[in-house]
């Protein structure tokens, strides 16, 4: 058994696309309506020019998404929001002030400006302003937001570095900003709001008890529904080509699938289970650093020819709660 402890060293690998840190490129390829694929705290998103449908198009043919999945635009700041949305509350200023730039997408009600692709018909659209220097960068020097899913097939694993981008994608786009490493590792929490009421759509590494402490509110969650009213709602989603399972009675299930080729993600201590490759996530016990670690992991678990992935979930609390989210949503059910 080999026992890995992050940060990990990634395979080498011929570069399909361009990976460049020259923001002015970046801003010529999105002007002339092509796909970037862009470093933000949480992934690496696929942009595209989100006031295009011909741009917007090539989102959805490139990762294979389907077109009743709404997008989420990103902006610069929230004064940039506010031509693309109806309604500004004093809430929305307040979690705004709180929490922008950074991983929180906000689901409010459309202008008339905004593409129905972006938001999949539906009268609201998900916004958001990203905590990513370089990203930022380039929002500002823009006189329009981005689109922006995860840069990854749909329902893959999210990329959290240019090379996931590159494997993934690296035929199908000509171009990947390099941020580095992404520093939260999961997804942005959405928010919006019913008759009133807070609810949240996707937990994310803002939690629910951050939320409801500046909106002196409690908040309710709706991780299901007939309609995708937001992004990261489908059922099966970040998911490996490989056999997932996630799981907190470690031993059992490695014993169940014992006599298969099998990798494993432990939480922060090395298991000592039969396994062929391990991987500890935080030796500091810390879930932020779980997060941020999570997805790599996985791509390079993936990437082994394993028979399955055996994942031990996170303490259900806090942003455990969210990564446990993934790891159901990464799992297969069969």
């Amino acid at each position: 058994m080999t026992i890995c402890h992050l940060p990990l060293l990634l395979p080498k690998f011929n570069s399909l696309a361009q990976i460049v840190k020259d923001i002015s490129l970046a801003k010529e390829y999105l002007d002339s309506g092509e796909l970037v694929a862009i470093p933000t705290e949480t992934v690496y998103g696929l942009a595209a020019k989100g006031t295009s449908a011909k741009a917007l198009v090539k989102i959805f043919e490139a990762k294979g998404r389907p077109i009743n999945n709404p997008l989420i635009l990103h902006f610069k700041d929230l004064e940039s929001v506010t031509p693309f949305v109806t309604t500004i509350t004093e809430e929305i200023r307040r979690l705004a002030s709180q929490f922008w730039p950074g991983p929180l997408t906000l689901l409010l009600p459309k202008a008339e400006k905004v593409p129905d692709m972006v938001t999949a018909g539906s009268n609201r659209v998900a916004v958001r302003v990203p905590n990513h220097p370089v990203t930022l960068e380039l929002l500002k020097s823009l006189d329009y937001p981005l689109a922006a899913p995860s840069a990854n097939p749909s329902g893959y694993i999210s990329p959290t570095r240019p090379e996931h981008v590159d494997t993934q994608l690296g035929e199908k786009i000509r171009l990947i900003l390099d941020g580095g490493a992404c520093t939260s590792g999961i997804e942005s929490t959405i928010l919006g709001w019913e008759n009133g009421t807070p609810i949240i759509y996707r937990k994310g590494v803002i939690t629910v008890e951050q939320i409801g402490e500046v909106l002196g509110k409690r908040l309710q969650f709706k991780n299901k529904s007939k309609v995708l009213e937001a992004p990261g709602m489908l059922s099966s989603h970040y998911a490996p080509n490989t056999r997932t399972l996630a799981t907190d009675q470690l031993k059992e299930t490695v014993g169940i699938h014992q006599d298969k080729r099998m990798g494993l993600l432990s939480f922060s201590k090395p298991t000592g289970l039969k396994v062929e490759r391990e991987i500890v996530l935080t030796q500091k016990g810390s879930l932020e650093e779980m997060a941020k670690n999570l997805y790599a992991a996985m791509h390079e678990l993936d990437a082994l020819g394993l028979q399955i992935i055996i994942i031990e979930k996170a303490p259900d609390q806090g942003i455990g709660k969210a990564i446990n989210d993934r790891l159901l949503r990464s799992s297969t059910t069969k």
